[in-house]
């Protein structure tokens, strides 16, 4: 045997003993599981564990994953408990779905403040649960068009008497304070990719101009086509007879119920009463009997008796009491990397308690925590691929590129599939195209594909405040980004050589990740918004789902076992978030005089969470947020 013999053979003998040792691991892990799980059902059944439906509240945000563990001092905090998100969601339904001593579900809504893209994850999570088998109620005291989009995946709608039926439709507003910042003597410059970058019309713009109404129009029409389709589906009605009731509404409950918008009126309290399972006896008792019963209350007594009641557990009694599925562990494991809030430099940001107070700022996504949970990531050699979560409407030019680099190295190794939250747009599209999948939901807004950039000139303003401003400057152009001036014609060529730079590289990486010719990329760019719908038909996304579908989908193209029969194991990658690092002062980024810093904070309030920080800059960053 020559040298170069041994060389080779030796890494195939250990590589074969490392095999081997984990596939005797695997079956030891495997009959250790079964065994646990064999014994735990044993004693529920000798228990008699039985529960007619499962209790579960729900409402708030939901975001898509669950927030890392808190740190010490926030656990001494008299902080609220996380939001609810839809990973424990999935979890819980999962388990009621292998159940087989659960006859269903019933969600108490508490109001959704969640975008339509977390919402249709939501609807399908129901879906999903009634195509397991399981019995879906809805009991909600609201109406409106978050919680009935989400009620009509359910079997049963339950409301109480006092509830209106406010699905009344979709509307958008737009609004422009160019002139009002005239009055002030503030304006801004804004140089744009082309209209549709309409990030700073808000701004740059007296009232609405023909393009920003045009995709306006365009998102608007699809998800009212979108919804209304999925909330007419689910109540067994046409979409054209759904969308004639909308134009009737509000409806109160005896008119919703008549329509068939509704299946029953009640209060919570009545609700044991009411879902009662009938027994054969009952179902065959003679008409005037069952009038009799019909007449009572619903938590009346008939002979002296109680009547009968159905066994609603709560979720944190029942979860103990279920029945629980056998399925084969695997080695490999999906990782998930998640990018949320404003693309900045820098480390993330993440407040413990999501507070409505612009001076305060909210969750931005660091490109060096982002690179920090890429790298850590791509060490993990038991990860078969990763699901790079992405729910952000874009912000700095150079941070995308930092992470969209770190996603394109990844890619060559191992599927990266990027899942698209309620918004992957412009930075958030830009850091998705290297992905070798991209799933959305139908109601993602996306796109966004272009360059802005503007300066806020003050000069009128410290005109009318009596402020004196002296600048001392070595460099013809040392007060590009800060000056208080109107742009020149130099400075304004200076920008737009500089977003235009942006852009190309922008449709570069677009042209690369996505496989799509160059040279036809404007038409569908330009800053152009779209919905995951329309995305998957110009080719930007390749699939469409919810997260659970992108675990499978991520699994297919890791080469993992995606039968009933296995577990797919899923990890959130919290390496490196953030939390050791505190963002700048607001004032260390802005001009230190008085009256400059309470204008920087007028500009943060108009301009939203840390886009005063971006000034100046190349920005990808989406031109409006919708809600509901």
């Amino acid at each position: 045997m020559t040298e170069s013999d041994k060389i080779t053979h030796q890494p195939d003998f250990f590589t074969d003993l490392k095999r081997e040792l984990g596939d005797v691991w695997k079956a030891l892990a495997n009959g250790w599981s079964q065994s646990g799980v064999s014994l735990r059902n044993g004693l529920r059944r000798v228990r008699d564990a039985r529960l007619d439906y499962v209790l579960m509240p729900i409402g708030g945000s939901l975001p898509e994953r669950a927030a890392p563990p808190r740190s010490f001092i926030e656990r001494q905090l008299p902080l609220p408990p996380p939001p609810l998100s839809m990973q424990v969601i999935n979890g819980r339904l999962q388990a009621i779905a292998d159940a087989d001593n659960v006859k269903g579900v019933v969600f108490l809504f508490q109001g959704f403040g969640a975008g339509l893209a977390t919402l249709q994850n939501l609807h399908r999570s129901l879906t999903r649960l009634r195509e397991n088998g399981k019995e879906v109620i809805v009991y909600t005291p609201v109406l409106d068009i978050a919680s009935y989009y989400v009620a009509s995946a359910a079997n049963r709608i339950i409301v109480p008497p006092s509830t209106q039926f406010d699905v009344l439709g979709l509307r958008m507003e737009a609004m422009f304070l160019k002139d009002a910042l005239a009055q002030v003597g503030v304006e801004m410059d804004v140089i744009q990719i082309s209209p549709y970058k309409t990030a700073y019309n808000m701004f740059g713009e007296a009232t609405i101009t023909a393009e920003q109404q045009e995709q306006l129009t365009w998102l608007l029409e699809d998800r009212f086509d979108e919804m209304t389709a999925t909330m007419a589906n689910g109540r067994s009605l046409s979409q054209e007879t759904f969308q004639a009731l909308i134009d009737q509404a509000p409806f109160f409950p005896d008119e919703a119920l008549k329509a068939g918008l509704i299946d029953d009126i009640a209060y919570e309290d009545e609700l044991a009463y009411l879902l009662v399972k009938e027994i054969e006896a009952e179902v065959e008792a003679e008409e005037a009997g069952e009038e009799k019963a019909a007449s009572l209350p619903l938590g009346g007594t008939e002979g002296g008796q109680e009547r009968p009641k159905a066994k609603l557990v709560p979720w944190p009694q029942a979860s103990g009491m279920l029945l629980e599925k056998v399925r084969k562990k695997q080695r490999p494991f999906i990782g998930v990397v998640s990018l949320e809030g404003t693309i900045m430099m820098g480390s993330s940001t993440n407040p413990p308690i999501d507070l409505p107070i612009p001076f305060i700022g909210g969750t931005t996504a660091g490109e060096i925590t982002l690179r920090q949970q890429l790298r850590a990531a791509e060490k993990m050699d038991n990860m078969a691929a990763l699901i790079f979560h992405v729910d952000s409407g874009g912000g700095s030019a150079l941070a995308s590129d930092i992470i969209g680099r770190e996603i394109e190295r990844i890619s060559q190794k191992k599927p990266v599939l990027v899942y698209m939250g309620n918004a992957a747009a412009s930075g958030g599209y830009y850091v998705s195209a290297y992905a070798k999948h991209i799933m959305a939901q139908t109601g993602t807004i996306t796109g966004s594909i272009g360059v802005i950039s503007g300066r806020i000139s003050t000069k009128g303003l410290f005109e009318k405040l009596h402020v004196n401003q002296v600048n001392l400057q070595r460099g013809a152009r040392a007060g590009l980004y800060q000056e208080s001036n109107p742009m020149t014609d130099d400075e304004r060529q200076v920008f737009w050589d500089s977003i235009l730079q942006s852009y190309v590289k922008f449709k570069e990486v677009v042209a690369n990740g996505r496989s799509l010719p160059y040279d036809e990329l404007d038409p569908i760019c330009e800053g152009r918004v779209w919905t995951g719908r329309q995305a998957v038909d110009l080719k930007l996304v390749d699939s469409t789902g919810d997260f659970v579908d992108a675990i499978r989908k991520a699994a297919e193209l890791g080469g993992m076992e995606t039968d009933d029969a296995f577990r797919i194991s899923v990890v959130n990658i919290d390496e490196g978030n953030g939390r050791y690092a505190q963002p700048k002062p607001f004032e260390t980024i802005n001009p230190t005089d008085e009256a400059s810093r309470t204008l920087s904070e007028i500009v943060r309030l108009l301009f939203g969470e840390n886009i005063a920080a971006l000034k100046g800059q190349p920005l990808m960053i989406m031109p409006f947020d919708i809600h509901f």
